[in-house]
């Protein structure tokens, strides 16, 4: 059919159309709705706009919620009707885009939704206008829904208030026509403050994660695509606007996060007008998402969070959050993995007697690492076959188990189901379960494969195997790693379609299982080290190994920033051998250990192979842990941006009856180093200053005993320590 004849074919359609044009009186707005985040210090707030002529709100406000901000009034303040020259520029190009902007409004930028109907001759999908928008709110929600019916489509809107202060948000399609609907993307999004100038994300790499880089805000869209599933190493974990220069203790600032282990897609986007856009959502792969008529597709959470306090700020709500779910974990045990000790050399007397001075060092859980099932010998052998290894547990692993238990510790194990090493049992009888396309298998990555955690089957198969370990062997704790990208990953029961959602989905199936069948069993998350911390694991697990690189110089680089995200006390982090494994990088015990400090304090060391002396100082930095446990795992964190070569990071009391602060210095920083200045005290209370160290006075640095108001420490602080390079001091600060 060519062209011509083709737009000349008579549709029949139930509506008229409606030109617009510069003369074209628009509704002014109803009324203004909105959302505020639960209990906090700091509330985010979200306020749209609604109209009487039935289309979609349009978002007027987006911050942090302070006394007189009441709708009515953001309501009058927002309405860009007073200052357009003209209606069609206040319907084209103003500066407040709906709850999800479109191309059929007049929205000049990116629209939330793309999609459209393979099979349609006549199609108005790819374009739709969402109108008849009904607006409701109940106590801690704010629902939106619109409908095209002439496209056959239905989108709703939820927000819902966390606790905290916080908010999160999702979208849904509904596909309401008679022909199937290909969603190409669909994304939650939310204004930018005219303010802010500047946005901050991540990237990072394999033992080097969550390093921060900053840009300015211009025309265009900025984009970050994560298309590696669920490794995320070098994802962004959030995206960060504010205004000019924001830091970790000022500026107002607003942060999104989707909480979601798979692909993904954080953009921001300014037009020419000024106005700007923050957004999230899951990359979709080419036809990942057909939607039949009546099905639905609705994207994952995303977490936004303001804050007048820079980064701390938007932390400390990301923590709140975290420290109300029923899985926060209320106390977290020091921890002894022995990985870096035997690797897979695994016998049952070495590590009997590993164990043993574990316990007498301090710890609380040990930890039995990569290498204890049957045919792993090399890393290139054994994943999927979940048994003991014969020749090395001849009698299984729970002779060990116990042993762990006897001297009062827990015992856990590692375990990455989602991976299978062709040169394994479970391979050879079963190779449909991997991801792969029809007709070829993606390239081998750490010599493994992936299986289709989509299949039921699979499923069963893996919680049959954990059922079977745990019922011959008491586990309490288990490391859920994962090794490999998502690469050509299709799924062979359809033919090689796109896989990535259907596999995280699987994933969460597999955890929320595990979770449900063995209540008592904690979880950490791991993939190559700090792959897969987003919300949505961490509401699942009670901990995340932050890198697999244990050396303290690039612990003290990674552990802040990934805080931002994750409290402290869900960041593994280790006191290890020196010189590290990963670097090569010699280091002193008790850098090492003011590292571990800041985070969930373990050990990973062949202990065999230490001195008395060096026992003693890896005891003593457990003790000390164990003493400031409870506030480092409920405080609020402080961090300071002191220069290069510098890095502090505190904890502060919600009560500001006391904090704990770390000060590493890296590098050579010159003579005089820069004081440490302590916000988040009582301006008026007095406290005093103590040195936290295994030797209190092995140091030069004489604030032992000062007691200072929280005023004098917030404005003036303490002098900073002569400290030479690759060194930390702690210090406690308690009012009295």
């Amino acid at each position: 059919m060519s062209g011509d004849n083709h737009h000349s074919t008579s549709t029949k359609t139930d509506f008229e159309p409606v030109a617009i044009s510069p003369t074209t009186p628009l509704a002014p707005p109803r009324r203004a709705i909105g959302i505020v985040g639960g209990q906090g210090p700091e509330r985010t707030r979200l306020t749209a706009l609604a109209y009487d002529d039935g289309r979609m709100p349009t978002w007027s406000f987006a911050g942090v919620d302070r006394p007189g901000l009441d709708e009515d009034g953001l309501a009058r303040a927002a309405s860009p009707y007073d200052t357009a020259r003209t209606a069609w520029d206040a319907w084209l190009v103003g500066s407040s885009p709906s709850v999800s902007p479109q191309h059929a409004e007049g929205h000049l930028g990116r629209p939330a939704l793309l999609g459209f109907r393979p099979e349609a001759h006549d199609d108005s999908a790819w374009s739709p206008l969402f109108g008849s928008t009904t607006v409701s709110r109940d106590a801690g929600h704010l629902h939106v829904r619109a409908d095209d019916p002439a496209a056959g489509l239905s989108l709703a809107h939820e927000l819902e208030a966390l606790a905290g202060g916080s908010l999160r948000a999702r979208s849904r399609i509904t596909n309401t026509g008679g022909t199937p609907y290909v969603v190409e993307a669909l994304d939650v999004v939310v204004p930018v403050p005219d303010t802010a100038r500047e946005l901050l994300d991540f990237t990072g790499r394999w033992a080097r994660e969550k390093q921060p880089q900053r840009h300015a805000i211009a025309d265009g869209i900025w984009m970050r695509e994560h298309r590696r599933g669920m490794r995320a190493l070098d994802a962004t974990s959030m995206i960060v606007v504010g205004d000019p220069g924001f830091g970790f203790g000022d500026g107002d600032v607003l942060g999104v996060h989707i909480a979601w282990s798979g692909n993904h897609r954080y953009t921001v986007e300014r037009l020419s007008s000024g106005a700007a856009t923050l957004r999230a959502g899951e990359l979709l792969m080419p036809g990942e998402i057909v939607l039949g008529p009546g099905e639905a597709y609705e994207t994952p959470w995303v977490h936004i969070a303001a804050s007048s306090g820079g980064l701390d700020g938007l932390a400390a709500a990301n923590h709140r959050y975290l420290r109300s779910l029923p899985s926060h974990p209320r106390r977290q045990p020091v921890m002894f993995n022995a990985w870096e000790a035997v690797y897979l050399d695994h016998d049952l007397e070495p590590l009997r007697d590993l164990a043993g001075l574990a316990a007498e060092l301090g710890a609380e859980r040990f930890v039995l690492d990569d290498g204890w099932f049957h045919g792993r010998h090399t890393l290139d052998a054994g994943l999927g076959d979940w048994s003991p290894d014969a020749a090395k547990w001849p009698d299984g692993i729970g002779p060990l188990a116990d042993h762990v238990r006897r001297l009062g510790m827990e015992f856990g194990i590692w375990w990455e189901p989602e991976a299978v090493n062709p040169d394994s049992d479970l391979y050879r009888a079963h190779p449909e379960w991997v991801l792969a396309q029809h007709h070829r298998l993606p390239p081998l990555e750490r010599d493994s494969l992936l299986l289709d955690l989509s299949n039921p089957d699979v499923r069963d198969h893996l919680a049959g195997a954990f059922d079977e370990l745990v019922r011959a062997c008491p586990v309490d704790f288990v490391k859920w790693d994962h090794n490999r990208d998502l690469i050509d990953a299709g799924l062979t029961r359809r033919r090689g379609a796109p896989a990535a959602r259907a596999q995280t989905l699987g994933f969460y199936a597999l955890l929320d299982r595990l979770r449900r069948d063995h209540p008592r069993i904690a979880w950490e998350s791991c993939a190559s080290g700090g792959g897969r911390i987003d919300l949505a694991i961490l509401e699942r697990v009670q901990g995340a190994w932050t890198s697999d690189n244990t050396d303290p110089l690039t612990r003290q680089l990674v552990q802040p920033w990934t805080a931002q995200l994750a409290p402290l006390e869900y960041l593994g982090s280790h006191l290890a051998e020196s010189p590290s494994h990963q670097t090569g990088r010699a280091t002193t015990i008790d850098f090492r250990g003011a590292t571990a400090f800041m985070g969930q304090l373990g050990i990973q060391w062949d202990l065999r192979r230490t001195d008395r002396a060096e026992r003693d100082r890896i005891a003593a930095w457990c003790r000390l842990y164990k003493e400031h446990r409870e506030l480092l795992h409920t405080g609020r964190l402080t961090r300071s941006d002191l220069g290069p070569g510098l890095v502090v990071t505190g904890v502060v009391a919600d009560d500001g009856s006391e904090a704990v602060f770390s000060y590493a210095q890296l590098d050579d920083v010159g003579p005089v180093p820069p004081r440490l200045r302590v916000r988040g005290l009582t301006p008026d209370a007095a406290y005093r200053v103590r040195r936290l160290a295994p030797d209190a006075s092995s140091s030069e640095w004489h604030v032992d005993g000062l007691v200072l108001t929280g005023a004098v420490l917030a404005q003036h602080g303490l002098p900073g320590p002569a400290r030479r390079p690759e060194s930390a001091e702690l210090v406690h600060f308690r009012r009295v």
